[in-house]
């Protein structure tokens, strides 16, 4: 008892730490000495949590299971934990494909390529954030009150489409709108039908003989044609007569407007699509129709004459994104009563970067509206993205997208880098005038139109650096005649209507195909054909020059010696997917590469990447490298 009362007295004078590390010492040495302790015969040993789930799942594949020989522990007496873990989803879908015939690379290609479109769907709806937040959405397309003759909406499906192969037209859509094939059926005023021909548009094209009804009938469209199809008038013809009715029922009061609007990506193209519908306003008024007020908002341009416009109330503005955005932030103006959105050139809106502010226009109407989306190389990017967009869209096709004008009879020379500027005048000798000399940079733009005034031609220039007064005037100049070459880079190579273009010279060959494609398209228009040259070198890619050498076998042009030594990795891959409709890349429409190699949507990535960063790092504050 002495012993015990002295060993309480040392423990008492621990602190709890020291007690308890006492306690456990002690309780080791006297385990190791063999004296047992009496244990209760009642207490249950405790299972760890995780035992007991294997225990539990254990007995559930026993119960499941009952054929096969019940699940063992291991030597260690732990239950196998292999014998009853899931089989993993590689094994099942091995299991699954065994049935499935073995596909080839090509085969594998297609697939994956599927997938990845199937992934495109994926980006932000292009819709208003107001309709994204509420989850407005539009099930039934706008009504209009325009109907054909009675003989057009007697015809049967299989006459409408003996039209439309005839016409090499491609529909895609539920309740398409007839085809029409003359002006006067589709029930425009006179005064139009006069200007049309005074104009010498005696008969619609394909574009027009599909698209016109589609668009006056109230229908979403997406619309696909080669450069010079005329596919300016399937919607402006439509937005005058929208005008014109919205007019006569209850007309528009000061400060009011616009009802219809077009979205274009240069100052250039806005200017144009204002002119021409100028043109086919000035007969109306004259005829005695109520004054229909448009309005071009684009900058380089003093805004305060552009407020004047508005003050008296619009019925159609024609705009680029960054005046019109500027305007509407500002509460110049508002698209409260607007009901016709077209954005012209579509894809280049994107590929600019303005899809954004397209969003933010967006977030400015109130109601539904009729959208129109048009290109010449108009491909799932923007088709898919669209689609979010539209109502019950139809896409009308003629030809495939992204294909070359079979007007235009392209020629490719290789030129060393330093004798391209010489063998250009030889180029110009080759055609009459007028011609257009497309550059990549615009220090080559100055230096080739300081070359060729010093040799005595009458030459003009435009390019993005160049102020709004200076490219208004080198256009008018050159669309009037008095000048005959004109000078520039991309900025004039989409949507611009020259008259009579004999040729067209690419100094640089473009690194993005689609704007070879429309550069050659400002020749060879409204059925006159006409002559582009290209200069190659080995500055060029691989890649790109496998996009022309696709190309001109495509329009079965003839293909120079430098392009047929190229040697092809995807002819096996073209083989498998020309059965299928798809060739070459689904994304940017480049006939050199397939999209799981495509720069452009890897370009597209990287910027949502880079914008991410901004976004979490603040407003464009951060630029180094996570």
């Amino acid at each position: 008892m002495l012993g015990m009362k002295s060993r309480r007295r040392d423990l008492s004078n621990l602190n709890k730490p020291q007690l308890f590390h006492t306690f456990s010492s002690n309780m080791l040495s006297t385990l190791k000495e063999g004296n047992e302790y009496d244990v209760d015969d009642t207490d249950v040993e405790y299972v760890p949590v995780k035992r007991r789930r294997l225990l539990e799942s254990q007995r559930i594949l026993q119960r499941k299971c009952k054929s096969s020989p019940a699940l063992n522990d291991d030597e260690h007496g732990r239950p196998n934990i292999e014998a009853e873990s899931k089989p993993s989803l590689l094994f099942k879908a091995s299991q699954m494909n065994r049935g499935l015939p073995e596909l080839s690379s090509a085969e594998l290609i297609v697939q994956q390529e599927k997938e990845m479109i199937e992934h495109l769907s994926d980006r932000k709806a292009l819709m208003s954030v107001r309709e994204l937040a509420k989850g407005i959405t539009y099930t039934e397309p706008l009504a209009t009150g325009w109907k054909p003759p009675l003989p057009i909406r007697k015809m049967s499906t299989s006459e409408c489409d003996s039209i439309r192969k005839q016409w090499h037209i491609l529909v895609e859509g539920d309740d398409v709108a007839p085809p029409i094939k003359d002006f006067k059926d589709m029930r425009f005023p006179e005064p139009i039908l006069k200007k049309l021909k005074a104009k010498g548009i005696v008969q619609p094209t394909p574009i027009q003989v599909q698209g016109l009804p589609v668009i006056l009938s109230g229908r979403d469209m997406i619309g696909i044609a080669f450069t010079g199809s005329g596919k300016t008038l399937v919607f402006v013809l439509p937005l005058i007569m929208a005008a014109l009715q919205e007019e006569m029922t209850m007309p528009i009061v000061p400060g009011e407007g616009p009802f219809c609007l077009v979205i274009c990506p240069s100052r250039e193209l806005a200017r144009q699509t204002y002119e021409v519908i100028e043109e086919f306003l000035t007969p109306l008024k004259e005829y005695g129709y109520p004054e229909i007020r448009p309005l071009l908002c684009i900058g380089g341009v003093d805004m305060r004459s552009q407020l004047e416009v508005v003050k008296k109330g619009v019925h159609i503005v024609v705009a680029t994104p960054g005046r019109l955005k500027d305007m509407l932030a500002k509460k110049k103006m508002n698209l409260d009563n607007c009901r016709f959105l077209t954005l012209d050139e579509a894809d280049r809106l994107v590929d600019l970067g303005f899809e954004d502010d397209i969003r933010e226009v967006f977030d400015h109407l109130k109601a539904q509206r009729q959208t129109l989306l048009f290109s010449a190389t108009m491909l799932a990017k923007i088709q898919v993205l669209a689609r979010s967009a539209l109502v019950k869209p139809v896409t009308v096709n003629v030809g495939r997208a992204g294909a070359a004008s079979l007007d235009v009879i392209q020629e490719v020379d290789y030129v060393k880098q330093e004798a391209k500027i010489v063998y250009l005048l030889e180029c110009l000798q080759k055609t009459p005038p007028p011609a257009l000399i497309f550059c990549e940079n615009k220090s080559d733009v100055d230096d080739i139109h300081e070359y060729l005034l010093l040799k005595g031609v009458e030459a003009v220039a435009i390019h993005g650096g160049k102020d709004q007064q200076e490219r208004e005037d080198a256009i008018s100049l050159f669309k009037g005649k008095q000048k005959d070459v004109l000078v520039a880079t991309d900025v004039a190579s989409k949507g611009l209507d020259f008259p009579d273009i004999k040729h067209v010279i690419n100094y640089d060959m473009p690194a993005e195909i689609e704007n070879y494609i429309h550069r050659i398209g400002r020749t060879g228009r409204c059925g006159k054909t006409g002559l582009a040259t290209t200069f190659i070198n080995k500055n060029q890619s691989e890649t790109t020059l496998l996009h022309l050498k696709h190309l001109l076998h495509e329009a079965k042009q003839r293909i120079p010696p430098v392009l047929v030594e190229l040697n092809d990795p995807l002819e096996d891959v073209d083989a498998v997917t020309n059965a299928s409709g798809v060739k070459g890349c689904a994304y940017c429409g480049g006939l050199g590469h397939r999209i799981c190699e495509c720069p452009k949507l890897d370009h597209q990535k990287n910027m949502a990447i880079a914008n991410s960063r901004r976004d979490y790092f603040g407003s464009g504050g951060y630029r180094g490298e996570i």
